[in-house]
């Protein structure tokens, strides 16, 4: 949870700021929509419409941006997911160093992240995805696949957490290619020290 909540509340918000120009709290306020249907449904392609049309409407982006950005992401930019399974890993990684004699050693550590990102790039935007694609790395790494049996109790609530940042990166990218190909009327937009009002040309 402090991990996905550094990702959400610093390097996301950061991105906009930095890379997109756009205020992130005004961003964030008119992303509101979709990141409470993320939140509650767990689904990122479930949420994907409403993505879109916050993204076009409350947000200002163009079609052409939103309607390439959105679908692309909602497949492959999983970082919560990503994050989720790291940690996962990890930690079932510890309970069988205790109880088995398994080594963690920095190799692990490295295959374990590596493998987390390529993972989260094929899991699908369903509920509970990423306990799936779990079962891969623990896999790679010779580990009892049963194990992910231990993180059932609290998967659901991550799940939730873990997909609306899923959905925070996704409408972050999007504003950021919005920005890079010079659309104006974003909302939050930072114009020559001030903010433009969304719709906004």
């Amino acid at each position: 949870v402090l991990a996905i909540a550094v990702h959400f509340c610093i390097t996301l918000p950061l991105i906009l700021l930095l890379l997109g120009r756009v205020n992130p709290l005004a961003w964030a306020k008119a992303m509101w929509p979709a990141l409470i249907t993320a939140f509650s449904t767990s689904s990122s392609s479930a949420t994907l419409p409403v993505t879109m049309r916050t993204v076009k409407d409350g947000g200002g982006a163009s079609n052409r941006v939103s309607s390439f950005c959105l679908p692309l992401g909602a497949t492959i930019n999983m970082d919560g997911t990503a994050l989720y399974e790291c940690m996962g890993v990890i930690f079932l990684a510890q309970y069988y160093s205790v109880a088995a004699g398994f080594e963690i050693t920095l190799v692990i550590q490295l295959t374990v992240v590596i493998t987390a990102l390529l993972a989260s790039i094929g899991a699908a935007g369903i509920p509970s995805a990423g306990l799936v694609m779990m079962l891969t790395i623990l896999n790679a790494l010779n580990l009892p696949t049963e194990a992910v049996i231990l993180l059932l109790a609290v998967d659901r609530p991550l799940d939730m957490l873990r997909t609306a940042t899923n959905v925070w990166s996704d409408t972050t990218c999007a504003a950021v290619v919005s920005r890079s190909e010079g659309e104006t009327g974003l909302a939050g937009a930072i114009e020559s020290g001030s903010e433009a009002v969304p719709g906004e040309k």
